[in-house]
């Protein structure tokens, strides 16, 4: 849920600290999930029989190297970083669903 009252770099609820991430080559991290999604093959496991009240979920995860800037905005002070890290995103699918990015790990 979109906070409209939201100002990008403020911090938020009175807090001291706010951080903001710049990620370079966004359109390629989006092409590698979307294909993480739409993988060409299912498995089967989302189908298998659960007991009552379980569902089971067909699970799919790609490693992908990023870089980008990480500005930290303290009360007068910003502090700008670098970072290249490996993050691994994890998609879920139930049986007759949509796959769903349910999970997004930095690896560092």
């Amino acid at each position: 849920m979109r906070n409209e009252n939201y100002e990008p770099g403020t911090p938020e609820n009175g807090s001291p600290l706010a951080v903001s991430l710049t990620l370079d080559e966004a359109p390629f991290l989006k092409n590698l999930v979307e294909k993480l999604a739409h993988r060409r093959y299912d498995t089967g496991y989302c189908y298998e029989p659960m007991p009552s009240g379980w569902n089971a979920v067909n699970t799919s995860s790609i490693e992908a190297y990023l870089s980008g800037c990480m500005d930290i905005r303290g009360n007068d002070e910003i502090i700008s970083l670098s970072f290249t890290t490996c993050f691994a995103f994890t998609c879920t699918k139930l049986a007759h669903g949509e796959n769903t990015l349910s999970w997004v790990n930095s690896l560092s």
